[in-house]
């Protein structure tokens, strides 16, 4: 390999890239890991090379990866010093979803307990 060919590949996931070539490589990358990983959850999910509990266990990894190929080919987010704020948005928007499902589970249950008729009214009989 020569050296400018060389230094096309010496880039790593995420980080700027000098060129629109070595730019390109890196999304054709992310794009084949994407759709890896997608076809091997809807494999997974329709198989029975799974057992069958293990299966839910199994899409959460596999959810897990394509969120980090997103994040590192996509987003560009890398562990560099200058991805400070990146890293610290996508950290907020992460507390802010975790908030609100979270609150959004309590305030249900809250309300299944709460707005539920009592044993007393589901029973009721006819008496003559």
């Amino acid at each position: 390999m020569s050296e400018n060919e060389n230094n096309l590949l010496d880039v790593a996931p995420g980080a700027p890239h000098s060129n629109i070539l070595s730019e390109t490589i890196a999304y054709v990358i992310g794009l084949a890991l994407a759709l890896i990983l997608t076809g091997v959850s809807f494999w997974v999910a329709s198989t029975g090379v799974l057992w069958g509990p293990g299966v839910a266990a199994g899409l959460v990894v596999l959810a897990i990866a394509q969120m980090g190929v997103h994040l590192v080919f996509f987003l560009h987010i890398t562990s560099g010093p200058d991805n400070t704020n990146n890293v610290l948005a996508l950290a907020f928007g992460v507390l802010i979803v975790f908030l609100v499902m979270i609150g959004t589970i309590w305030i249900m249950s809250h309300m299944n307990a709460n707005m539920m008729p009592g044993p007393e009214m589901t029973n009721l009989q006819m008496q003559h």
